[in-house]
């Protein structure tokens, strides 16, 4: 078959599945399997999740006559879709040595050559967006694949390189200073005819007293003062959960940072590097971000306030926690099917980050995104914006 240039759908769809694969080269085999924390996942996992969206949403669905590649992988590389039947334990997808990672290949070979002919014949506007959104899955996963394959790899007490000078934090900050807000009613929202995801959509106004935020992110340096005065010892910085959950971890310092003969060094994806005190801080949770906030005399922005900020401020190498629930915007309606489950049930008990990282995939950022996690999680690219 031909790949017309003119398929820009196609051709986007190539480079997006072509990155997965190329985020991998690097690995050796053993790397593909391990699960270290049910909260990641195997690299073999998420090249096969991202397929089985194709597969068993698009495909089945959609191209005339199309046979599954394996009738049991809609079990095996189902996550959490509910409506598109049962799935294997998410703590239980490292045990998974079969299919084999060359069998994992295969799939993906199989399922972008159907994907490729159902893109280049005319495809009805609603199955566009529906592949839209699942390269934007798969940008998702990549950086998960990333975030997880680190945490995996820094367990490792030899501490094994992912990739030479892949050290994704040792970005420096480029402005500094405060940047003012005046008082207002603003309007918040995805708005325009490029892809967002649902929860981005109900376009609507807030109203925002005036605040100043910070141009720059904080960084190692900055957060070490708050180690070094006892941050992590003090209970009047941290919240009631927080301070339960760090007595009860044993935290005392952000994920990844280790100290050896009174330095510390951070585990990167390209081995353990010693901590330049200028570049910006990484893998801290919304309980260390709201602690070192409340230490500085400052705090967390809404996200409300970081989306109407952001346009003034450089962002993308952090993603940065907020002071805000994920909850639904008004009007907001869960869609219909499995797509119904993408964002909306899980808008309880977490908290929304803002912006972007390192390990985003280029073309996955817009200043409406809005990323959530679980308040304790480090794992991601996290940073700390502050306002005052």
């Amino acid at each position: 078959m031909n790949l017309t240039e003119t398929n820009l759908l196609a051709k986007k769809y190539l480079k997006i599945r072509k990155r997965s694969v190329a985020l991998c080269a690097p690995l050796e085999i053993e790397d593909y399997i391990p699960q270290a924390v049910e909260f990641t996942s195997p690299p073999k996992w998420h090249l096969a999740h991202t397929t089985w969206f194709f597969e068993e949403v698009i495909l089945k669905n959609n191209l005339l006559n199309y046979k599954v590649f394996d009738k049991n992988y809609s079990f095996l590389f189902n996550s959490y879709y509910q409506g598109l039947g049962d799935r294997a334990a998410r703590n239980r997808r490292g045990v998974m040595s079969r299919p084999t990672v060359a069998e994992v290949y295969k799939y993906r070979e199989y399922v972008d050559k159907y994907m490729l002919e159902l893109l280049i014949s005319p495809c009805l506007k609603e199955l566009e967006k529906l592949i839209v959104l699942g390269l934007n899955h798969e940008q998702q996963h990549q950086e998960l694949l990333t975030t997880d394959l680190k945490y995996t790899l820094s367990l490792n007490p030899l501490y094994p390189t992912y990739k030479e000078g892949y050290n994704l934090v040792k970005d420096h900050n480029s402005d500094h200073g405060w940047l003012k807000i005046s008082e207002g009613i603003y309007t918040i929202g995805h708005h325009g005819d490029d892809f967002c995801f649902d929860n981005e959509l109900a376009k609507h106004q807030v109203f925002l007293e005036g605040f100043e935020i910070s141009k720059q992110l904080v960084t190692n340096g900055e957060y070490m003062e708050f180690m070094n005065d006892g941050g992590y010892e003090n209970y009047n910085y941290w919240l009631d959960e927080a301070w339960s959950w760090l007595q009860s971890k044993h935290i005392n310092k952000p994920l990844y940072w280790i100290k050896k003969n009174a330095v510390w060094y951070h585990f990167t994806l390209s081995g353990l590097q010693k901590i330049d005190p200028h570049a910006l801080l990484a893998h801290v949770s919304y309980f260390e971000a709201m602690a070192f906030a409340t230490w500085k005399g400052c705090r967390l922005p809404t996200e409300f306030e970081w989306e109407v900020a952001s346009l003034s401020l450089n962002w993308g190498k952090r993603w940065e926690w907020t002071n805000s629930a994920y909850l639904p915007y008004p009007q907001f309606k869960i869609a219909e099917g499995a797509v119904g489950e993408y964002n909306g049930k899980f808008m309880v008990n977490q908290l929304v980050l803002r912006g972007g990282s390192v390990a985003t995939s280029e073309g996955h950022s817009r200043h409406t995104y809005r990323n959530f996690f679980q308040a304790k999680q480090q794992w991601q690219y996290t940073g700390i914006r502050l306002v005052k």
